[in-house]
């Protein structure tokens, strides 16, 4: 032997090696390694999920954005028929409350010119009232000035009977 080299205990500790190996082989590496194939595998799952769940949601985003658009068209559309019914109403109103003022301006118009006449009738017959009376008593009595005072005091009376008493 030289150098002192035993060839026995090499191939004892190369064969321990080997047993060594195989079984942190078969103990260690192969579940390790088939751990981290499955972690990778389900991370790749979740992350095709992820995108899958995101291009769902940017689909529906889509979908949302247009129903919204149309949303506000459809909105933008009634609004503007309400406004023009709104207008027909108002205009239909208007016109029903010109022609009920017009309406009641006429009648308004009827009764004072009614009113008038009624007035001026009554001013007539009082006044041929008045004449006759003075004409009566002027024809009756002798003295003028005294059937002048008369006929003004009857005057007054008939005034103050027409006012409410007041002279």
């Amino acid at each position: 032997m030289p150098l002192n080299i035993d060839w026995q205990q090499i191939l004892l500790h190369l064969l321990n090696f080997v047993i060594l190996f195989a079984g942190l082989w078969l103990l260690l590496y192969k579940p390790v390694k088939k751990f981290m194939n499955g972690r990778r595998e389900k991370y790749e799952k979740m992350d095709a999920d992820a995108q899958q769940k995101s291009a769902e949601a940017e689909e529906k985003r889509a979908e949302y954005e247009q129903k919204l658009a149309s949303a506000d068209a459809e909105i933008e559309e009634k609004r503007a028929a309400a406004r023009k019914e709104l207008d027909n109403y108002e205009n239909m109103r208007k016109s029903a409350a010109e022609e009920e003022a017009s309406a009641i301006v006429s009648t308004a118009r009827e009764n004072a010119a009614r009113e008038k006449e009624r007035a001026v009738s009554d001013a007539r017959s009082e006044i041929a009232g008045l004449v006759t009376e003075a004409t009566e008593k002027l024809v009756l009595k002798e003295s003028t000035s005294e059937a002048y005072d008369e006929f003004l005091d009857a005057a007054e009376k008939s005034a103050s009977e027409k006012n409410g008493g007041k002279a």
